[in-house]
């Protein structure tokens, strides 16, 4: 049996390696895998490592090493989710180091996700919460598995966006884990658990705004992968029981902000997977939070959260519908806190005033698809450019100052930036900032193809 002294040790040990394996990083990386600020999303004044994966992979592979020569049975039974784990890290690193595409980083998720399913890993059994009644779920098992072994990855590192604030969150998940493990009878959980949270907060101490290391996709998949197979190891032989509504329940914020992006995106006719500077984090700022009262508040709901989620462990379930109605609660409190919604009562105007500028999206993004292929078929730069010049009229965007125009740059390369203008419309800020993003694609594969060429047009440095 585990002592308390024990979680202690890990704990302590675990948040030294990372604070040691960070500082190490930090002092011998070379340049290599470095985030450029790009003034919009990316705001930080310097370049930054994005491959704060690495300490933390380092240190749960010693914990593995370390509580395996103390019980050899633990061995076996954790080696598929440390594998797994370690396979997902290099997902992400390998994006850090030079992105991947969307696709390929999606593929390679689902691939880790069949690898941990095919180890024995998955959900098998939806159990109520309250002990009474299962289903078995057959075939469903697969994709129900890989759902929840992929949507938790990227939940996390789509709410990577701030300083501090996915490591933070993943140190309360983890720790809300190991009160799951306690609760459930399994001290294996409770161990791995606390060693992950040692390192997160080990992590924290580099990556607390100003963040002098980011996760990175390495890190966030690493964070997310890790509370969603954990989790499946805390239900009993594979069988949905109120640990994993509480993990839901606990993830309430990064859910949320999910949600809340893809009906976003959505209605403005853009990706899902685009990344815009409109998740919570950024909303908070922009309602005069700085960065550290926006983690503060954001860490102060997740914990929250965290502590109702446990209730229904604790409770076996009795609190779920009250916990339940909290959260929709907050959902819809935060909607119209944050301006995501203006009012309730002009909803349908402000839902019609969308499709309006969706169209508007779908229209810009049409052009800039014909430029993507006049690339590829495009003969000369002549040809490029009269398309580029027939797409920026046609959408209304500018490629020199004049009055009531915004500049705004859309980086070509690592050391190029050109610059576009758009009318200055408070209330459409963010719509203008999503047509300029739908340029991003076209004008890089053109620099690449013609070089300075390409950008001859337009204001560059």
């Amino acid at each position: 049996m585990w002592q308390p002294d024990t979680i202690t040790l890990l704990f302590v040990g675990a948040l030294a390696l990372s604070v040691f394996t960070t500082w190490v990083l930090l002092h011998k990386q070379g340049g290599v895998g470095m985030d450029q600020p790009d003034g919009f999303r990316k705001r930080h004044a310097q370049p930054v490592s994005r491959l704060g994966g690495v300490p933390l992979i380092i240190c749960l592979i010693a914990g593995y090493v370390t509580l395996a020569l103390r019980q050899p049975e633990f061995a076996d039974k954790w080696l598929p989710i440390l594998a797994t784990n370690v396979l997902i890290f290099t997902v992400g690193f390998l994006d850090d180091l030079r992105p991947l595409g969307a696709k390929v980083k999606l593929a390679g998720q689902i691939g880790v996700a069949l690898v941990l399913y095919a180890l024995g890993i998955s959900i098998d059994v939806l159990s109520s919460p309250l002990g009474t009644g299962s289903i078995t779920l057959g075939w469903w098992s697969l994709p129900l598995t890989l759902a929840w072994l992929v949507a938790i990855p990227n939940i996390i590192n789509l709410i990577d966006g701030m300083d501090g604030l996915a490591t933070g969150f993943g140190m309360f998940l983890c720790i809300t884990l190991a009160f799951i493990g306690h609760f459930s009878g399994f001290t294996d959980i409770v161990l791995m658990s606390t060693v992950m949270a040692g390192a997160l907060a080990g992590f924290l101490v580099f990556n607390f705004p100003p963040a002098k290391i980011f996760l990175g996709d390495g890190g966030a998949y690493l964070i997310g992968f890790f509370v969603a197979s954990v989790s499946l190891m805390s239900s009993q032989k594979g069988s949905i029981i109120a640990g994993l509504l509480v993990m839901l329940v606990a993830l309430g914020v990064p859910i949320l902000d999910t949600f809340f992006a893809i009906v976003r995106r959505a209605i403005r006719g853009v990706p899902i997977f685009r990344a815009d500077a409109e998740h919570i984090h950024h909303r908070l700022m922009v309602l005069g939070f700085s960065k550290a009262k926006a983690l503060v508040a954001l860490y102060s709901v997740c914990l929250v959260l965290s502590l109702l989620g446990i209730s229904v462990l604790w409770s076996k379930g009795i609190s779920l519908p009250v916990v339940g109605a909290m959260v929709f609660l907050l959902g819809l409190g935060a909607a119209r806190y944050l301006g995501y919604v203006k009012s309730w009562r002009s909803l349908k105007t402000q839902f019609q005033n969308a499709m309006l500028r969706r169209q508007e999206m779908l229209y810009a993004g049409a052009y800039t698809r014909v430029l993507e292929w006049e690339v590829d078929r495009g003969q000369s730069i002549d040809d490029f450019e009269k398309v580029l010049t027939l797409a920026l009229e046609r959408i209304n965007i500018a490629t020199c100052s004049v009055s009531n125009l915004v500049k705004v740059s859309v980086q070509v390369s690592e050391s190029t930036k050109v610059y576009l203008y758009h009318p200055d419309e408070q209330d459409a800020q963010p719509l203008w900032q999503a047509k300029i993003d739908l340029f991003y694609a076209p004008l890089s594969l053109a620099y690449e193809r013609w070089g300075n060429e390409s950008i001859r047009l337009l204001e560059h440095d």
